[in-house]
């Protein structure tokens, strides 16, 4: 495949234009990284977003895996002397990875086979023979007489024929069309099953519910797919998928036997062997890899979609903070930064140990608050944060100082205080402390903090430990990357960490950054990366519209205006008869600018669009407004919950199946799908998202088991919906053909549908 079939392939399959996917592509191999393309080359592109080049950057990724594959494969048949015209046309069209191995098994080195010791036997003509049909009138035995060997171990007729069927049957399950064939009928009709494994029939556990169940192998959702592949990790469930045997056997035996052969009956057997014995096995392992990745890929997609949601959450932005890490026996550590995040001081209180420790708490929290000024109380949600709350509240209350007091998620905040960025930030500080640090600067800026954490730890997604850890890191480091071109950073504050996800930086650029900042001071203007140690033009290019410098010597150095347009701003200003200064953040004179008068080759209306945005608002935050949360006064555990209870809520994490919601008892709630909202609920994205204030309502509470049912329908009756939802297959268990039957209730009721369970 030439690079113009390539990009043939690529328009195709995104429906773009051609000029489209040629230029992206183009910047792409140039090295240019998916936010700047997208910010600032909206022209070259005709306005891609960023999900539009991933998507061509994920699909040449694949084609150009392929093209090696394919260039793989023709030298190895090539050098076996087997390489026909026609092979090769077949192999050249070839746009699947599948595809493409299915046309080279029968060229592939093999182990020794079954197969392979009938033809060391010398069986090999005669399987010739009765696929050809010669001497039918003389019948199977006589053909196969000539071949008796007892030398090489053929001892009869019956073992010759044998021998040729396994020759055969191997001949069989490497026709690429035969494995496509399998492969699709089993896709679009098979069954994914779930029984108990041996001797687990009937023990309590987690899986119960896919003790006897099957459902559509290609609809089956992805956390019912990751649950039971779970399951079977745990060696509590059998995993396995029915087929529509007697269809595919059919449809086997009309493609790969001429209907006039006189041995037709004994084929018939060949490629039933052929299917059960080489075919089924092989491409059960297919499919199940086809499921588990595309159950991967929906769980990656909520998982990024739920970081996305976290990273973007509203700053509450430069103030002091008291950040509160709580505890019961070790005790609550305090920890205060200033407005730039920079640590200032930290205590251990404990207030909640016995009266004679709260004076002593309440004095220490006091002092803190006085001493620095503190503007803002930041509290982790974890054990005995409700508890550090109310007491918090109540010194502010009799002090008769109005401070707001906020829950912040804990999650990962214990992963980053043990980490590699935490030892190097505060060397001299317990983990604890840094923990305390980490909670006060979420507050400030969720962002700029949340980057120093592994997105695994943060626990906004659903089995992300059985998904593929390859593809889930790419994944969430794309949407990291995404979030954090898109704030922008500040270049005289940020950490390294939020740096190295600077369009074009990476770690080490980001590490020259900030040891250049350390040794030189603050960044007056942007040009003066081009002076940090490893920072070229390319990466000048690629980085500078994302990095902002406030209070700066050139005034477009806060906004999102690449440098590569100062010149053509600056004329702005002078047609308007202004200065640079005097244009920024004039909505009337920007306004009044003629953007069709500086259009040019290179420069169209989207880039000017963009801007005249820049201008009018610079150094803005896309992110929304901060509000905080107030969780009810009374309710503190789950023992104080009732049925009907009006809360408030954080949502924390949003799953296929429904949003987990915050309501302060130390545990999360469920809403399932069918309790998000009075109409019919399709993806729960579409109705909430990570971090978004909720009310919801209190449908039950399990105090064993510690779960808690939450709806955020009304109360209003609802109308019947017309649309019903289809439930999951089951399979229910029926009487046994035989006592003494070796076979499942699962198995007796597929083949009696007319399907067969191929299982390990």
């Amino acid at each position: 495949m030439n690079s113009f079939d390539m990009l043939q392939i690529l328009i195709e399959e995104t429906g773009l234009q051609k000029t489209q996917v040629s230029q992206t592509v183009a910047l792409l191999e140039e090295g240019a990284t998916v936010p700047f393309i997208a910010r600032y080359r909206k022209e070259v592109t005709g306005e891609l977003d960023e999900v539009q080049i991933r998507l061509l950057q994920e699909r040449l990724g694949y084609f150009k895996e392929l093209e090696e594959r394919r260039q793989t494969i023709l030298k190895s048949i090539d050098e076996q002397g087997k390489l026909t015209a026609e092979l090769r046309s077949k192999i050249v069209i070839c746009r699947q990875k599948t595809d493409l191995e299915d046309l080279y098994l029968p060229y592939k080195p093999k182990r020794r086979t079954k197969a392979t010791i009938a033809k060391e036997r010398g069986l090999e003509p005669l399987a010739e023979q009765l696929i050809k049909g010669e001497g039918g009138a003389d019948g199977l035995e006589l053909l196969a007489a000539p071949f008796v060997n007892l030398e090489l171990e053929v001892i009869d007729a019956e073992t010759a024929l044998q021998g040729a069927g396994h020759i055969l049957a191997e001949r069989f399950a490497d026709v690429a069309e035969a494995r496509s064939l399998v492969r699709d009928l089993t896709w679009q009709q098979g069954l994914f099953c779930s029984q108990p494994a041996r001797g687990k029939a009937g023990a309590v556990s987690k899986f119960e519910m896919y003790y006897e169940f099957s459902e559509a192998l290609r609809q089956i959702p992805s956390h019912r797919m990751l649950a039971m592949r779970r399951g079977e990790k745990e060696e509590v469930l059998r995993l396995s998928i029915a087929a529509p045997e007697d269809d595919i056997l059919l449809r086997l035996a009309q493609m790969l036997i001429p209907a006039a052969n006189p041995y037709y009956a004994w084929l018939r057997s060949v490629v039933e062997d052929a299917y059960q014995r080489l075919l089924a096995p092989s491409i059960e392992v297919d499919l199940r890899l086809q499921a588990k990745k595309a159950a991967d890929e929906e769980a990656i997609r909520v998982f990024a979609e739920n970081l996305r949601n976290l990273l973007l959450a509203p700053p509450a932005g430069s103030y002091r903070v008291l950040g509160v890490d709580p505890g019961l026996r070790t005790g609550s550590k305090l920890a205060v930064v200033d407005q730039t995040g920079r640590f200032l001081e930290h205590a251990t209180i404990y207030p909640h140990t016995g009266r004679g420790q709260v004076d002593l708490a309440r004095q220490q929290l006091m002092q803190l608050l006085e001493n620095h000024q503190v503007e803002m109380v930041a509290i982790g949600n974890g054990t005995a944060g409700r508890e550090m709350e109310q007491f918090v509240r109540q010194c502010l209350k009799e002090a008769d100082k109005k401070l707001p007091v906020v829950m912040i998620s804990e999650a990962g905040a214990s992963v980053y205080s043990a980490s590699d960025i935490a030892r190097e930030e505060f060397p001299d500080l317990d983990l604890t402390v840094r923990g305390a640090i980490s909670i006060a600067r979420r507050l400030q800026d969720p962002l700029a903090e949340l980057v120093k954490v592994d997105p695994k730890s943060i626990g906004v997604g659903q089995y992300q430990h059985d998904v593929s850890q390859t593809a889930l890191k790419k994944a969430l480091g794309e949407v990291v990357e995404s979030c954090v071109n898109y704030v922008g950073v500040d270049l005289n504050t940020a950490s390294w960490a939020l740096l190295s996800f600077v369009s074009g930086v990476g770690e080490s650029v980001a590490k020259s950054i900030v040891n250049y900042r350390d040794e030189n001071g603050a960044f007056v203007e942007r040009k003066q990366l081009l002076k940090v140690p490893r920072f070229g033009k390319k990466a000048f290019e690629q980085a500078a519209g994302f990095l902002r410098i406030r209070s700066g010597k050139q005034p477009l150095d806060n906004t999102a205006v690449h440098p590569e347009r100062y010149k053509l701003v600056t004329q702005m200003a002078t047609d308007a008869g202004s200065e640079l200064k005097q244009l920024i953040n004039k909505p009337d004179l920007v306004d009044a600018i003629k953007l069709a008068d500086y259009v040019t080759a290179d420069v169209g209306l989207p880039t000017l669009h963009d801007i005249v945005a820049e201008l009018k608002k610079p150094g803005r935050d896309p992110r929304e407004t901060f509000v905080s949360t107030s969780f009810s006064a009374d309710v503190m555990e789950v023992k104080d919950l009732k049925e009907g209870m009006q809360l408030n809520g954080v949502v924390t994490n949003v799953a296929a199946f429904g949003a987990f919601v915050d309501i302060g008892v130390h545990q999360d709630g469920l809403v399932h799908i069918s309790q998000l909202a009075d109409r019919f609920v399709k993806d729960p994205n579409t109705v909430v998202k990570v971090g978004q204030q909720v009310q919801v309502r209190v449908l039950e509470v399990d105090l064993q088991r510690k779960r808690i049912g939450l709806t955020m329908r009304s109360n209003e009756p609802q109308p019947q919906r017309e649309r019903v939802k289809k439930a999951p297959v089951r399979v229910e268990k029926t009487q046994r053909v035989a006592e003494k039957s070796t076979k499942s209730d699962l198995a007796l009721a597929l083949e009696k549908s007319g399907f067969k369970v191929k299982g390990r």
